[in-house]
């Protein structure tokens, strides 16, 4: 809403199935009088007039033409889907701007990091609005379920540093396990929405559907062999996720394996958004990122949802009591979704290897350790190495514990970790 009247095409980036189409779609016919929908991927007769010409005026004419319609540009958007599938499409968005006459364009893309690292032309940089789309967070779960007063409470709680009455704590914690299988993908929530709630009942295939259209997207922009690298990497994060120091190790993806080999496998799937990196930082200074050693990273999945599925796991073994299991795997990566959601950057913190904090925030200039634990018990050591050696003005602590601030410890209930980076 804050774009429509500006002159910059709009662009909806995101990993595929996290919504980009539904959202640019009910926006478009909740917004404008006129709406034309293209799919580039599909329709190759679009797709084909930027081969021929890049100027705005040619583009929608030959757009008119070829689907018999007068567009009047003042009251007509246009949305070219899957836009990634031609080069020349993305570099046309820069005269589209430029362009005297105002067009409303918005577009989508799956994969776009991916196909702009092999572009030959620049992206059209401030010519541009962009916006990233995520799998819905703890928050947005809460309001698909609508839980809307739910979440004031939490809000509350958080920024008062006040206990949340303890069943409503119970309750909270039990939809947050629920959340760790269901994940942040539309068609998974929609499917748990359709179930009543009722995991026992929720079809595991709309995950499985969704992991496997992922596969299959890694053989574009790739070559054979470099689309076999991508899949080992992709297919090797539960195991790296579920030991105790989850540090990538290269052997996990194949024996031989070396990191020079495997770069761009792993570039391609950040560049995609099916996994987010998160990089060691052994001196916290800001900015974070000069300090970041670049061979010693994590890999998360975009989804926990799709961890859960990835590794084969059921209802009952992520609503159990057996709590190792979300040790180094279903709650970092949790956690991992949600920082990246908010535009936290992903670092955490190691000493010689005797200790390690799970994640590095900056939060209004401060960095702020924070240790991430699946249970009540919040024995933190490591957390207190880091504390006595570098003094940050506080700490958090995410887990099953309630609401509070003792010590220069702020404790956070996991099912609040969305408000980390509004302490």
């Amino acid at each position: 809403m804050k774009w429509k009247g500006s002159k910059e095409p709009y662009m909806l980036t995101g990993a595929r199935q996290v919504g980009k189409t539904y959202i640019l779609d009910t926006f478009c016919k909740s917004n404008f009088d006129h709406y034309i929908y293209l799919n580039l991927e599909k329709d190759s007769e679009i797709s084909a007039i930027f081969d021929e010409t890049i100027n705005p005026e040619e583009i929608v004419k030959t757009i008119g033409l070829l689907k018999d319609i007068s567009i009047n540009p003042e009251d007509t958007v246009i949305f070219f889907d899957e836009i990634q599938v031609s080069e020349k499409a993305v570099t046309s968005l820069k005269y589209f701007c430029d362009s005297e006459v105002k067009y409303n364009i918005v577009c989508a893309g799956s994969l776009l990091g991916v196909a702009l690292n092999r572009f030959q032309s620049s992206f059209p940089v401030g010519k541009v609005r962009i916006k990233n789309l995520h799998p819905m967070n703890f928050e947005e779960f809460m309001f698909a379920l609508n839980l809307d007063e739910l979440r004031d409470q939490i809000v509350s709680c958080f920024h008062n540093n006040r206990n949340m009455t303890t069943a409503i704590h119970e309750k909270l914690l039990s939809l947050y396990k629920d959340y760790l299988f269901v994940g942040g993908m539309p068609a998974s929530i929609l499917e748990y929405l359709r179930k009543d709630a009722d995991l026992q009942q929720y079809d595991r295939t709309v995950k499985r559907n969704i992991l496997d259209c992922y596969v299959a997207d890694m053989s574009k922009y790739t070559t054979t062999v470099e689309n076999n690298k991508i899949k080992q990497v992709f297919l090797s994060i539960p195991k790296q996720l579920g030991r105790e120091k989850s540090k990538f190790n290269y052997n996990i993806v194949s024996e031989k394996a070396k990191g020079r080999s495997y770069k761009s496998s792993i570039e391609w799937l950040v560049s995609s958004g099916l996994v987010d990196i998160c990089r060691l930082i052994t001196t916290p200074r800001i900015p974070l990122k000069v300090y970041e050693e670049e061979n010693l990273f994590k890999l998360y999945l975009n989804d926990v949802g799709l961890l859960c599925e990835q590794a084969d796991m059921s209802p009952l073994d992520v609503l159990g009591k057996n709590i190792d299991i979300f040790k180094g795997m279903l709650t970092e990566n949790f956690v991992s979704q949600t920082f990246t959601a908010n535009n936290i950057s992903l670092n955490y913190w190691s000493s010689s290897n005797s200790a390690e904090v799970d994640f590095i925030v900056n939060i209004e200039g401060s960095l702020i350790p924070v240790e991430v634990k699946a249970a009540e018990n919040t024995k933190a050591k490591s957390l207190s190495v880091y504390r006595e050696k570098y003094n940050p003005d506080f700490v958090v602590k995410l887990s099953a514990m309630n609401f509070g601030f003792s010590n220069g410890i702020k404790t956070v209930p996991l099912y609040a970790a969305w408000l980390i980076n509004y302490v």
